[in-house]
């Protein structure tokens, strides 16, 4: 999921296109892409399109935003939209371990009552400063919860520190990434409001996968071919994965501990990375076998 295409749920026109795009993943959103006058009206449309054989004429993962659950709309939100077809749904700012096991409970109830087999997981939005406190707790919450996705627009602006900080946005990626790592879920990057700065898009895409995270949230066509670059691993990456697997293999068969490849002391925790870097490669067809 090295791309995520934000697709307002007030937009049916939208839809198909978003279907077609080079986009990894769609995130139908009900919450800041849609005006408080229209949450019902798009509600219904999502559910109609969800309903429909086009999501599941395609391979994209699909993803819908609800709104957040101290609003009026979140439980109509999710019994309306979990479908077959869904794989995720996009919570925003959970505040406590309890939000989240009655938010799984709410998804669980749905697919039930929706005659749903696959019950859709939870990405969960850190976008508060208690939810970034706590974000390996609430990734704990529930087995149901797949992923950690930061929000930087809700998490800086509120309280003063600017969007574009370096600083700032290294330090909530490093414990978004940590948080996830202790829950071993995985962490995804969110949103980058200028679609004008390409190159401002591009750096923020790098730094977050040198992080550790495995892609990002395009709110525009343009970004998803960006993310799509940085997010996969290069082909350079994957040489040196293999040769790092490779040379795992025959240690391990020697019964060698630690060992040199390339100049470099390998030992288990780069052995993990480099199986990661292979698998990775193997899922996005670039490479067909170890």
């Amino acid at each position: 999921m090295r791309s995520k295409l934000f697709v307002p749920g007030s937009r049916p026109e939208l839809f198909g296109k978003a279907l077609t795009s080079a986009a990894d993943s769609l995130s139908f959103d009900l919450e800041d892409a849609v005006a408080e006058p229209r949450k019902d009206e798009a509600r219904g449309l999502l559910r109609d399109f969800l309903l429909s054989d086009a999501p599941r004429a395609h391979t994209k993962t699909v993803i819908v935003r609800v709104n957040a659950m101290d609003t009026p709309h979140f439980a109509q939100d999710v019994a309306e939209v979990v479908r077959a077809g869904v794989h995720l749904i996009n919570l925003p700012k959970p505040e406590s371990p309890g939000h989240v096991v009655i938010a799984a409970h709410a998804v669980a109830d749905a697919a039930r009552a929706n005659g749903v087999t696959q019950v859709p997981g939870l990405l969960l939005n850190m976008e508060t400063p208690k939810s970034l406190r706590t974000g390996a707790a609430l990734a704990m919450a529930h087995p149901s919860v797949k992923g950690l996705q930061l929000g930087l627009g809700d998490l800086f602006e509120p309280y003063g520190i600017h969007r574009r900080e370096p600083s700032a946005i290294a330090q909530a990626l490093f414990a978004v990434r940590m948080a996830a790592a202790e829950a071993d879920v995985w962490a995804y990057d969110g949103a980058f409001a200028n679609i004008k700065d390409v190159e401002g898009f591009r750096a923020e895409c790098e730094l977050s996968r040198r992080m550790g995270f495995l892609g990002k949230t395009c709110i525009h066509p343009s970004q998803i071919a960006i993310a799509n670059e940085v997010f996969q691993p290069s082909q350079k990456e994957i040489d040196d994965a293999l040769k790092v697997v490779e040379a795992a293999r025959n240690a391990d068969q020697n019964a060698v501990g630690a060992y040199v490849v390339d100049g470099k002391m390998i030992d288990r925790p780069f052995v993990l990375r480099a199986e990661a870097i292979v698998q990775s490669a193997l899922a996005m067809g670039l490479i067909t076998s170890k």
